[in-house]
């Protein structure tokens, strides 16, 4: 049996599809950040037919994501990883918040962990080829200002979400050519807008989508889904901003995380 690794897998989307993941054959592998909502979720996927564990780390901590990749990737199983964890808007007007390595808690967690993951697990998913990644990104997206990645200066919490998810489309693509012909695919979707979702009702937001509507795009892209270096709108295949595939935007990005 092969393995999935679904980030942000206690709440909201994630919750909703770890269940159907297990159903659909997969080991899943079920990261959160609470200790007791990672082993209901694993209970709610053995409950469901499935096959299930749990990994609890905080992926605003470079080291919990560290730590992640490497308990995953000892396994040897991993064909599947689904990068889904993420911080949204916040409140309106909330402050600027800084994870302990020094970044904005968005970009850090929205990007930098993705990125980092991933970049660990790719032996892995490569040595278990065909093997797939999906970014679960947002059509939110903002171009970004390298002299002020991060947001020091008049910070917004919708900038920084939209930055951070304009990185990770442009990362996604990046990454799609770079492991074209390795068996990897790798793409990035937007599940559905404003799901009815904690995040979206911490920023006040009315709710436009179920989460089933999101999570079923998203698992129709991780069991079914073909090709590579795609961005998706729910179902259909979409673009993403255009930013996302200039040249000198990616080179500016991988700089960054370099």
């Amino acid at each position: 049996m092969t393995a999935v690794l679904l980030t942000g897998a206690t709440s909201g989307l994630g919750r909703w599809l770890a269940p159907r993941l297990g159903q659909a054959g997969l080991t899943v592998l079920l990261h959160g950040r609470d200790a007791g909502k990672v082993d209901r979720g694993v209970d709610e996927v053995r409950a469901a037919g499935g096959t299930a564990e749990g990994f609890v780390a905080d992926l605003a901590s470079l080291a919990d994501v560290d730590r992640l990749a490497a308990a995953v990737g000892a396994r040897g199983d991993l064909t599947v990883l689904v990068n889904n964890a993420g911080v949204g808007f916040g409140e309106p007007g909330g402050p600027r918040e800084e994870t302990a390595d020094g970044h904005e808690l968005r970009w850090a967690v929205n990007f930098l962990a993705p990125v980092r993951l991933t970049r660990a697990l790719l032996p892995t998913l490569a040595a278990n080829a065909p093997a797939k990644v999906v970014n679960v990104g947002s059509l939110g997206q903002e171009p970004i200002d390298f002299a002020d990645v991060e947001l020091v200066r008049d910070y917004d919490g919708i900038t920084a979400y939209r930055r951070s998810k304009l990185a990770l489309a442009a990362w996604s693509f990046a990454l799609a050519d770079e492991l074209d012909g390795r068996g990897v695919s790798v793409n990035c979707l937007h599940p559905a807008t404003f799901m009815d979702t904690q995040m979206v009702r911490d920023y006040g937001a009315a709710p436009l989508s179920t989460v089933r509507e999101g999570g079923e795009a998203t698992l129709r892209l991780i069991v079914e889904q073909g090709g590579t270096g795609g961005f998706f709108d729910g179902m259909r295949p979409a673009r993403a901003h255009p930013d996302a595939y200039d040249p000198e935007v990616r080179r500016g990005i991988a700089a960054l995380t370099a």
